[in-house]
């Protein structure tokens, strides 16, 4: 080793040292957190499931969330995409009050029956857990970045069980065609060990099993294509509908409180006349249930529609583990027409519809493995793959920045939430 390589190594020490033991404590922060976060769902909805009639308080839950956000949080409603912006262009330090009011607002949720998810919770708890960090240290942009990264990958670890996928996450969600290599090892150490911290805190992760495995063939693969494509124009859809909506809601309900309480009195609507209640909350029974038998056709279109209500008027949460719901199921349907196991499709869909709305195929293609084993690998990354190329410049997150357009060349850094005003000015 040369003089020159050798102190350059000496050098990086120090600073290298310094991010990964204050990786480790930002993930024993998230870590435990979220494995209290994950017990107060497992409570909640025990109590909702035992008691059906705290269906009928969806609309007043509602508006009291709503009421708090708007007296004490509007500095972060933005949720996960005030995140993505702090790390992006660093300004102002994300505010503690997000943890206990995003973890309250999303049990009050799941308490009452709204059909929302659970990551965007535990990885706003990591990242404004993460940003204290960085606030007590005093430490530069540089190093906050890469915190704040380690805060959204100890979240997502801790709630899925998935350490790999939630250091991948961190790394790819931030851009679309672009990764931020510099910050992985940090990533990669707060994810394993926020996993190991919520196991250590009792926290039990639900088991999905692919029970068979076709031949590789040109037919499978072809198969495979066809269902990410599908998976992709589902996520798009997702995505689509939750701003559209979103936006609808606020445009005609000025006072932020309403939407909840409106939106609580449709879905309370909904839910009662059709007995609709499997598709609210997390809906772990039916999705665990993709994977082993035919399910109605619909059930797809029914969470996903449920969702997207749940979500555009204000209800907490996230929308990951509803994507995997309305994958899974859909997967479920698409089995008996491209003739592929139900498992399978069951666990393609699960992973693919969220990485075409999140934009993360590395991610949920890992996140296939560590859920379903290596077998799924070839067929994950196909379905994965095609999926991400067939949603289009949309997704979940509005923050997003468009590093490399995944079909036509767009302003470097342009945000998801821009581009259709971009998309305007050059007509």
């Amino acid at each position: 080793m040369s003089a020159i390589s050798r102190s350059e190594t000496l050098a990086m020490l120090p600073r290298m040292s310094k991010l990964l033991f204050l990786a480790c404590l930002v993930a024993l922060l998230a870590g435990s957190a979220s494995a209290f976060f994950l017990h107060s769902l497992v409570w909640a909805t025990s109590l909702r499931v035992s008691q059906p009639w705290l269906l009928f308080l969806l609309p007043l839950a509602g508006f009291a969330v709503g009421w708090v956000y708007l007296r004490y949080g509007r500095q972060v409603e933005a949720g996960n995409n005030l995140l993505i912006d702090e790390i992006h262009d660093p300004t102002r330090i994300v505010p503690l009050r997000m943890v206990p009011l995003v973890l309250w607002g999303t049990v009050m949720s799941h308490l009452f029956g709204a059909s929302v998810g659970r990551e965007g919770t535990a990885v706003q708890m990591g990242g404004a857990l993460a940003d204290q960090v960085t606030h007590w240290l005093r430490l530069g942009n540089a190093d906050r970045r890469i915190l704040l990264m380690c805060g959204i990958a100890a979240g997502f670890a801790s709630v899925f069980g998935t350490p790999l996928a939630g250091a991948v996450f961190a790394l790819e969600v931030l851009a679309i065609g672009r990764m931020r290599y510099d910050a992985l090892f940090p990533c990669l150490l707060a994810a394993i060990v926020a996993d190991q911290v919520g196991l250590g805190w009792g926290v039990q992760h639900t088991h999905y099993a692919i029970s068979q495995f076709p031949v590789l063939s040109a037919w499978t693969l072809l198969a495979t294509l066809v269902a990410g494509a599908l998976f992709g124009l589902t996520g798009k859809l997702f995505a689509n509908s939750t701003h559209a909506l979103s936006a609808l809601i606020k445009r005609h309900v000025s006072y932020a409180p309403l939407r909840p309480l409106l939106g609580g009195v449709l879905l309370v609507a909904i839910v009662w006349s059709s007995g609709a209640d499997r598709f609210i909350g997390l809906g772990i029974p039916t999705i665990v249930d993709a994977f082993t038998q035919p399910l109605p056709v619909y059930d797809f279109a029914a969470k996903l529609g449920l969702t997207v209500l749940s979500l555009a008027s204000g209800f907490k949460g996230g929308e990951v583990t509803p994507l995997f719901f309305i994958g899974a199921t859909l997967g479920n349907a698409l089995s008996p027409l491209l003739h592929l196991p139900f498992s399978l499709l069951a666990g393609l869909g699960f992973v693919a519809v969220f990485a075409g709305a999140a934009n993360t195929p590395l991610a949920s293609t890992i996140m296939a493995m560590e859920l379903f084993g290596s077998e799924v690998g070839i067929y994950a990354a196909l379905a994965c793959v095609a999926s991400y190329t067939f949603s289009g410049h949309t997704g979940i997150y509005r923050s997003q920045r468009i590093a490399h357009g995944k079909h036509r060349p767009f302003p470097r850094g342009l945000k998801l939430s821009e581009l259709a005003a971009w998309r305007r000015r050059q007509e």
